[in-house]
């Protein structure tokens, strides 16, 4: 039996979990269904791991290429446990400072709605697609023949979004949209946009936004597979651009602070760095 090294990932930031958990203050209860919840999705890896080095078949192998991508969403729901109960909007304050240079004297948010709602759609579409970006990776690995690829990109894709959940507890912090209400606000209020508010109106956490985990994963995704798929280009090109559009939809439509998204794209950046310093030391791909 072994652990892939995107298994390792995952075991390494759902046992911080569950130890933070315990750490913070938080009820007994939540961090007692932390540490039941961890340790049965460690168990769950192993025993996967397991199946799959007894059977060597393609179905278990390919249920290991998908089954982090359930475990990113649920990685992302606990930290929403961990919010504190009162918010001091410490870090919006200043961090706000910085967006409204960006967007109001540097001419952003001008910038952006000149041609009327065009670029507004297309950034709040961008933003919607974020969700979709580990599955078209993943997808377009298995569409031209790279299945083998996969565990290579879950371990840069999923250690970028992982490393920016981790420090939420750390930055409180509430998105701009709800803490300046009407502030900066885009002029145009597409149906895309009323799309985004409903998502994070039902889904969001309120834990903190900084780092940015929606730039962490789409500029992941796109170093991955520029690096994993260098014979079809197009594949990465395409998630680069998706990223830097993502960047400026989280800042131009109030869920993210500029500082979220450029520490967001640091945290990718860390991500991929890790991995290249890794697969110098290994003797296995990483």
């Amino acid at each position: 039996m072994r652990l892939r090294s995107s298994e390792w990932v995952i075991a390494a930031y759902f046992s911080y979990a569950a130890l933070l958990a315990w750490l913070l203050p938080v009820p007994r209860r939540v961090a007692a269904v932390t540490l039941v919840l961890n340790l049965t999705i460690l168990a769950g890896l192993l025993l996967l791991a397991y199946a799959d080095s007894f059977r060597q078949g393609r179905f278990l192998g390919t249920v290991r290429d998908w089954f982090p991508l359930p475990l990113m969403l649920l990685g992302y729901r606990e930290m929403g446990w961990f919010a504190p109960q009162v918010h001091r909007f410490h870090w919006e304050m200043i961090w706000v400072q910085w967006d409204r240079v960006l967007l109001r004297e540097w001419g952003l948010k001008a910038a952006i709605e000149s041609l009327g709602p065009l670029l507004p759609s297309v950034l709040e579409i961008s933003y919607s697609l974020v969700y979709t970006t580990a599955v078209f990776s993943l997808a377009m690995l298995y569409a031209y023949g790279r299945r083998k690829r996969a565990a290579s990109f879950n371990f840069t894709f999923l250690l970028g979004i992982y490393l920016a959940y981790a420090q939420f507890p750390f930055w409180p912090s509430e998105p701009p949209r709800t803490v300046f209400p009407g502030e900066d606000f885009p002029a145009y209020f597409t149906v895309f946009r009323k799309f985004n508010w409903w998502l994070l109106g039902g889904y969001g956490i309120h834990t903190s936004v900084f780092p940015s985990a929606h730039t962490a994963g789409a500029f992941s995704a796109a170093f991955a597979m520029r690096r994993l798929l260098p014979e079809k280009p197009w594949v990465g090109r395409f998630l680069l651009t998706l990223a830097v559009l993502i960047a400026t939809a989280t800042v131009y439509g109030r869920y993210h602070y500029a500082a979220d998204a450029v520490t967001g794209l640091a945290v990718a950046a860390a991500a991929e760095t890790v991995r290249r310093v890794l697969a110098r030391s290994s003797t296995r791909p990483v």
